[in-house]
């Protein structure tokens, strides 16, 4: 069925204009989140109102708490294990994502647990084995679990939530995707996030969603308001000096410097660390461990550079 484009409304000025109890509330503004982005605020009320969701987001939009806010919402008033599942692309974000929730989850006693790859699976076996209330995953490691670790199942939970959809048909996870969906219940809330509407992720909509409501908040080339792009012309071989000059200008700030292969990456963290900038390196060759404790290092001191791949 073709999804029901959502209707204009009046701008919210607050979480709770959109339905979020006043705890939660509370929580997102200790959090810094001061008003609902423009997402959240298109997304919120139909998510809370029981509608399946397709919702077109760039990334820096607020997606992240534009599900998780309805579900923890729903969780406040009816408590129960395994009650949504979240899958996601790539393991940086379905670790970025378990964050959110434990942050907005801290007061109620919300428990999560991430199934992701490059982490023991006994370990994430024994967490599983926890009864969780939200489970954030990528889609092999998921699948995994689903077939291989005993008394496991998914068919009671109430809401399944697809982030980034087209970078998941994009990167080969359909057939997995697919298998997982096999085991799900029909009776659930499910919103669908991504940046394009592609063919596959219109064919995902159709065998995954029931009468959802659209809501997009961007074209498909638009960026964040708060994002400034430029670019520069430079000599091939004066590339790193260049780098060099720009972080040095931007000294006092933190960067991120993407590269088109792990060696490359490393390389330039190489050179960079040898100028006395603060880098950190991250990219698909280092082990799950050490690329997380990258992140947390540049969450925690920040630095003159993060160096990673694009696809990490």
């Amino acid at each position: 069925m073709a999804a029901e484009d959502a209707s204009d409304k009046s701008k919210a000025k607050s979480f709770e204009d959109l339905g979020i109890s006043e705890q939660l509330a509370e929580t997102c503004r200790a959090l810094g989140w001061k008003h609902p982005t423009d997402i959240q605020q298109e997304s919120i009320p139909w998510a809370l109102q029981g509608r399946d969701l397709i919702a077109l987001a760039k990334t820096g939009s607020g997606k992240t708490g534009s599900f998780a806010l309805p579900i923890i919402e729903a969780l406040l008033k009816n408590p129960a294990p395994y009650f949504a599942v979240v899958i996601s692309p790539t393991r940086e974000l379905a670790s970025q994502i378990e964050e959110h929730f434990q942050a907005l989850g801290k007061g109620i006693g919300l428990k999560t647990v991430s199934v992701i790859g490059g982490i023991d699976e006994v370990t994430q076996m024994r967490m599983l084995a926890k009864t969780p209330h939200v489970i954030v995953g990528t889609p092999g490691r998921l699948l995994y679990m689903l077939q291989n670790m005993k008394g496991f199942s998914l068919r009671n939970i109430k809401y399944l939530v697809l982030d980034e959809a087209d970078r998941l048909l994009h990167e080969d996870f359909e057939k997995q995707l697919d298998q997982i969906l096999e085991v799900l219940p029909r009776e659930r809330q499910t919103f669908l996030f991504s940046a394009t509407m592609t063919s596959k992720v219109q064919k995902l909509q159709r065998a995954s969603l029931r009468d959802p409501i659209k809501v997009e908040v961007a074209s498909k080339y638009s960026t964040v308001d708060t994002l400034k792009q430029q670019y520069m012309f430079v000599p091939h071989m004066h590339k790193d000096t260049y780098l060099a000059y720009l972080l040095n200008e931007l000294a006092g700030n933190t960067t991120i410097v993407f590269c088109c292969t792990c060696s490359n990456a490393q390389r330039i963290c190489i050179i960079l660390r040898s100028l006395g900038f603060k880098a950190l390196v991250i990219h698909g060759q280092m082990s799950q461990n050490k690329r997380l404790a990258a992140l947390n290092n540049f969450k925690v001191r920040g630095g003159a550079g993060d160096v990673g791949r694009e696809t990490i």
